[in-house]
């Protein structure tokens, strides 16, 4: 995959591309089955407002994937945007033992897109992230077409997993 010199369209994963709603269970209660949420991932259904704006911002942006999923699901999630007819795009996910929170992780590599090129726009579900990339002075889509649960949201931003 080449990339080329025309603005960047950085999309989240989860809750902006792909519906977690189906494994959110995985991080109810006292103990929080990772391994089994992201196994579930492969069985997301796509998120058709989050894939729509994927396929028009291609027409003008580069696509790049900005995801706070771990590398060791690598594999899983470059199948799954394929198999859901997403734009190839390169992506960028979080070190297998990096907890640090999702507005810490995606800021830092956004930052770096930034030095690179334009980055167009971010498109993600996650406040907080969304809220760090405004300050930091990126334009965010807020992604506020799926759900995430209370439970998804803690994870996120306690455990810093996704």
């Amino acid at each position: 995959m080449k990339s080329d010199h025309r603005p960047l369209a950085v999309f989240d994963v989860d809750g902006t591309l792909a519906d977690s709603g189906h494994r959110q269970h995985h991080l109810e209660g006292r103990r929080r089955d990772w391994n089994a949420f992201f196994a579930a991932a492969v069985d997301d259904p796509p998120l058709p407002e989050g894939v729509r704006l994927a396929l028009s911002s291609a027409e003008q942006c580069e696509i790049r994937y900005l995801t706070g999923r771990p590398e060791r699901c690598r594999r899983d999630t470059v199948a799954w945007l394929a198999e859901h007819g997403l734009p190839e795009g390169r992506v960028y996910m979080r070190r297998n033992d990096d907890r640090r929170p999702a507005r810490h992780t995606k800021l830092e590599i956004l930052r770096g897109l930034g030095r690179e090129r334009e980055v167009r726009m971010l498109v993600d579900d996650d406040e907080l992230v969304c809220d760090a990339a405004e300050q930091a002075g990126f334009a965010v889509v807020r992604a506020h077409w799926a759900k995430a649960s209370a439970a998804l949201r803690d994870a996120q931003e306690r455990e810093g997993r996704t």
